[in-house]
């Protein structure tokens, strides 16, 4: 049987990373880092279409060599990126948007941008959370993906996700709808 994948998704500085570290340990599973931070730490410089794709493969990669556990937590996945493409270049390559839907996840949690914003290197600005929230949100609706809305302070965050988490392994999908695992 196919693990079940659960997605920490939603803008920048919305907790995703931290969270998805939280319940990695506290189910005692593996969990998948965000390939579009490590590419644009590498790179050095202001990402552009052109990096679209080599960041979708890269997720891909890492999503793929995941352990197959009952559950593997993704801090991200192709929905965000073709979210981000989107947004910034007014484009995603087909193929992108395509295996985002073949490869949803079981669950996302979509965090909230009821957090405070911090900068570092590879961040962009606080001021488009609030409309990546909203493209986040249509953009899971519109893939058919099952997404809860996470919110609140860091423990309410957790407390929610826990709960959903526990929801889901007691509920499973009736099917898998990751055909490359």
């Amino acid at each position: 049987m196919a693990p079940l994948r659960v997605c920490l998704i939603g803008p920048e500085c919305t907790g995703k990373t931290t969270l998805a570290g939280q319940l990695a340990e506290h189910f005692g599973v593996p969990w998948v880092p965000e390939f579009a931070r490590e590419y644009a730490e590498r790179e050095g410089r202001l990402l552009t279409a052109a990096d679209v794709e080599p960041i979708a493969r890269g997720q891909m990669a890492l999503d793929d060599a995941a352990p197959d556990d009952e559950l593997v937590i993704l801090d991200t996945d192709l929905i965000s990126t073709v979210v981000y493409a989107t947004h910034y270049y007014d484009y995603c390559p087909e193929w992108i948007a395509a295996e985002a839907r073949a490869r949803r996840a079981d669950l996302y949690l979509l965090t909230d941008v009821d957090v405070p914003w911090t900068i570092d290197d590879v961040r962009d600005s606080a001021a488009p959370r609030e409309i990546l929230h909203r493209k986040f949100a249509t953009a899971l609706a519109n893939y058919g993906a099952n997404f809860v809305a996470i919110r609140g302070d860091w423990k309410t965050r957790l407390r929610i996700a826990i709960t959903q988490l526990n929801s889901l392994r007691d509920r499973p999908p009736a099917t898998t709808r990751n055909p490359h695992r």
